[in-house]
């Protein structure tokens, strides 16, 4: 089934390149059939090239989606045309009575700030308890991620003595988890953040859940037990030459960079990419989509009673 999208929106054109199935609303509507509703808050100054990532795994499924761009009213982008945000984005507050099946909390390039001083915050802090009772299920990425679990639960991030950057070795903890099956035991997953969260915060919190883990990086996957609230401290979203662009924009600046780990053949950026966490990339989405479609009303007004219901028997 199609993925659908704005037909004027870049990634349109790019996707259908691919012979990715998209479809634009227009046509979408003539279909007898509900789709999920996806929103995807995205923080990233690229905002093109993070639509293009997160709407290519999720179109990878038998499942229709609706995607929604969602923007901070708040925040004044000075990468993303004011024309291409009015064109193709939503604000919270144009959104905020509405519901959705899914929704994905993207990374941000601020990662040095308290969380309370980015400009922000209170706008993003209240999508997120939003999303408690409007949103059946919400992934935040790497800075969202942090963010999520300092909001929910009070975990901070802390800086690490040196950028965590390139391609590492993560392994499965919770093999009967809906969102991990099919995953090999050891999987490879992109990282480039300069801030951690602390397994041992984690594990102190009764609903969390380690879903993959790596001792070089920490936790990488980690999810509520009733997986309406998953963090992901990595990019499994990045295309095969991410960490390629932004290695060769910090050399440019003049910038002392080391080598992204694991991610170029033998450490060498002349012998190129070796691109090993596409499929499980691809697999995380279809397994939270299908996990979305078992448990999401058919009815979205309906959300908030089966909240209600899932903390009684909590």
């Amino acid at each position: 089934m199609p993925i659908l999208v704005p037909k004027g929106l870049p990634a349109y054109k790019t996707l259908k390149e691919e012979n990715i199935f998209v479809m634009d609303e227009k046509r979408g509507q003539k279909q007898d059939i509900r789709p999920l509703r996806v929103a995807i808050v995205n923080l990233m100054p690229t905002k093109e090239t993070t639509e293009e990532q997160l709407i290519r795994l999720l179109a990878n499924t038998p499942l229709q989606v609706e995607v929604q761009l969602l923007s901070m009213g708040s925040h004044d982008s000075k990468n993303t045309d004011r024309a291409y945000l009015d064109n193709f984005y939503k604000t919270f507050d144009e959104i905020k009575h509405q519901k959705y099946d899914g929704m994905i909390i993207t990374g941000a390039p601020v990662e040095f700030l308290p969380f309370e001083d980015v400009d922000y915050w209170k706008e993003l802090t209240e999508i997120m308890d939003y999303c408690r009772d409007n949103v059946f299920s919400t992934i935040h990425i790497c800075w969202g991620a942090q963010a999520g679990l300092y909001r929910h639960f009070g975990i901070n991030k802390h800086v690490l003595d040196k950028k965590l950057f390139g391609v590492f070795l993560t392994k499965v903890k919770d093999k009967k988890s809906e969102l991990m099956r099919g995953f090999d035991e050891e999987f490879y997953a992109p990282q480039s953040r300069h801030t951690q969260v602390d397994r041992e915060e984690i594990l102190k919190v009764p609903d969390l859940r380690i879903l993959a883990d790596s001792e070089e990086t920490g936790p990488h996957i980690v999810a509520t037990k009733d997986k309406s609230l998953i963090f992901i401290q990595g990019h499994m979203e990045y295309d095969k030459d991410s960490l390629k662009k932004e290695y060769d924009r910090d050399i440019a600046k003049g910038m002392e960079m080391e080598v992204p780990d694991n991610y170029f053949r033998n450490d060498d950026p002349k012998k190129g990419v070796l691109f090993r966490w596409r499929g499980h990339a691809n697999l995380f989405y279809a397994n939270w989509l299908n996990f979305v479609y078992q448990g999401t009303p058919y009815d979205l007004n309906d959300l908030p009673r089966l909240r209600e219901k899932k903390h009684r028997e909590a």
